[in-house]
C-alpha cells in the first residue's frame, strides 16, 4: 500500500529564535498581527516577548488571549471573527498545542465565513487561501507548526474533529527551545509523551512510508535520549533543544502516515472526560504496542531497544510487544506521568464512552480513506486496551 509524506512548512530553529517574529512578518509584508495565546502563556510572560518583538518592527498587534483548552468551534469562531472585525493581515499563534490549533481556525475564518463546521475534515473541503500564518509552539509535544491542519472539539456533537487545506496552512514555524525553559515537570512529561506518540505512531502506522520512518525513528531517539533530563530539570537547554527538536520531527513523520490507535483513545479522553492531550494519548500506549507487535515487530523492537530493553536477536513478536509494553510503562512511571485511575477517571464510564468513540472515528476516517492503524479495529479490541490500561498502568 503506498501513502503519502507531506513534507512541511519552513521552520526557523534555535535558542533566542522567537526575536526575529517581526523581522519574519515584515518579509512577508504584514502590518497587522493577530496573536492568538492562552492565560498560561501570558502568566509566563512569553506573549509579551513575542509582542514585543512583533511591535519592534512597526507591526500593530491584536491580542486574542482567551484559548481554550482542546479548543471548542465557539471559541475558534470568536478569535476569527475578531481578526476579521480589526482587518488583522496575518495570525501568529504562541503557546502549545490549542493555542496553535485556534490559530490555524482563525486563519481560516479571515477569508472563509463561520461555522467552522462546514471544513471540518481532511480530504475533499474545499478552502479559500488565507493570511500568513507564524506558529511558535511553547512546548516540546504538538509538532503543530509543521502540520498542515489543527483539531477542534465539535460542540455538536461532542468530538474532536480535524481542519486542514490551504485555508489554515502554516507559513513560518520558529522553534525557540528558550520558550519552554522552566515548563512544570507535568508539562513536560505529558507534552513530551505526545512527541513520542506522534513519533512511534506514525512509524507504526499503516500508511507509514520511508521518509516518516526516518522522522519517527529520529524522534524516538531523541525522546530516549532527553525526556527524563528534561523533567527533572527544566532549565536543561541541550535537553530542551532535542525535546522541540523530537516535537518537530514527530510532527513531521505523522504529517502523511498519520497516527492511529494511541491518538484515536487520547482524542476521546480529552473530548468525552478533558484529560489533557498527552496524557490521554500516553494512557493506553503500553497496551496499544503490544497490540501491535504481532505485525510491526522491527517497530516495536525499535522502541523497546531504545529505552533499555534487551531483547535477543530471535526474540518472538509476543515477547517484543511485552518489551515494548515494559519499556512504555517504565517511561511514564520514571516521569511520573499519571493514569486515567490517579487522574480520578470511572472505570465504567470509560468502557462505556471510548470504545464505541474510537471505532466510531476510524470507520469515519476508513470512509475518508485514511486506514492508519495496522490491525483491525474493534469494539472488543479498544475495550481491552482500555480496561487493562486502567488496571495496569
Amino acid at each position: 500500500m503506498s501513502s503519502v509524506w507531506s513534507s512541511p512548512n519552513p521552520l526557523l530553529f534555535g535558542r533566542g529564535s522567537a526575536g526575529e517574529t517581526g523581522a519574519e512578518l515584515r518579509k512577508l509584508g504584514c502590518v497587522k498581527a493577530l496573536v492568538v495565546y492562552d492565560a498560561g502563556v501570558a502568566a509566563a510572560g512569553i506573549a509579551d516577548k513575542v509582542i514585543a518583538a512583533i511591535e519592534s518592527a512597526g507591526i500593530a498587534v491584536v491580542r486574542f488571549d482567551r484559548v481554550q483548552a482542546d479548543p471548542p468551534d465557539w471559541s475558534v469562531e470568536e478569535a476569527g471573527a475578531l481578526g476579521v472585525a480589526q482587518g488583522v493581515d496575518c495570525v501568529v499563534g504562541v503557546g502549545g498545542g490549542s493555542s496553535l490549533d485556534t490559530a490555524k481556525a482563525a486563519k481560516l475564518l479571515i477569508t472563509n465565513p463561520p461555522p467552522l463546521k462546514q471544513y471540518y475534515g481532511r480530504e475533499g473541503v474545499v478552502t479559500k487561501p488565507s493570511v500568513p500564518l507564524i506558529l511558535l509552539p511553547t512546548t516540546a509535544g504538538t509538532g503543530s507548526e509543521c502540520t498542515p491542519g489543527g483539531v477542534i472539539t465539535d460542540t455538536e456533537r461532542g468530538i474532536k474533529t480535524n481542519i486542514a487545506g490551504v485555508g489554515c496552512s502554516v507559513t513560518l514555524g520558529i522553534v525557540d527551545p528558550e520558550l519552554t525553559f522552566g515548563l512544570p515537570a507535568g508539562v513536560t512529561a505529558s507534552t513530551g509523551m505526545d512527541a513520542l506518540c506522534h513519533c512511534i505512531e506514525s512509524y507504526t502506522s499503516e500508511r507509514a512510508n520511508p521518509f516518516s520512518a526516518v522522522a519517527g525513528r529520529e524522534g524516538i531517539d531523541l525522546v530516549a535520549k532527553y525526556l527524563v533530563r528534561a523533567c527533572g530539570n527544566g532549565s536543561d537547554a541541550e535537553a530542551r533543544e532535542g525535546m522541540m527538536l523530537a516535537s518537530s520531527l514527530g510532527g513531521i513523520a505523522m504529517s502523511g502516515a498519520l497516527c492511529h490507535l494511541s491518538h484515536d483513545i487520547g482524542r476521546s479522553l480529552g473530548a468525552k472526560f478533558h484529560v489533557p492531550h498527552g496524557n490521554g494519548c500516553a494512557a493506553c500506549l503500553p497496551q496499544v504496542l503490544e497490540a501491535v507487535a504481532p505485525v510491526k515487530t522491527a517497530e516495536v523492537r525499535y522502541f523497546a531497544e531504545r529505552f533499555g530493553a534487551a531483547l535477543a536477536p530471535d526474540a518472538s513478536a509476543d515477547e517484543v510487544g511485552r518489551a515494548g509494553y515494559e519499556a512504555a510503562r517504565g517511561l511514564m512511571a520514571e516521569i511520573g506521568l499519571p493514569s486515567m485511575k490517579r487522574l480520578g477517571l470511572d472505570r465504567a464510564a470509560l468502557l462505556d464512552a471510548v470504545p464505541d468513540e474510537v471505532v466510531m472515528q476510524c470507520q469515519m476516517a476508513a470512509k475518508a480513506g485514511f486506514v492508519t492503524s495496522p490491525i483491525p479495529v474493534t469494539r472488543e479490541l479498544i475495550a481491552n486496551i482500555v480496561a487493562r490500561a486502567y488496571d495496569e498502568n
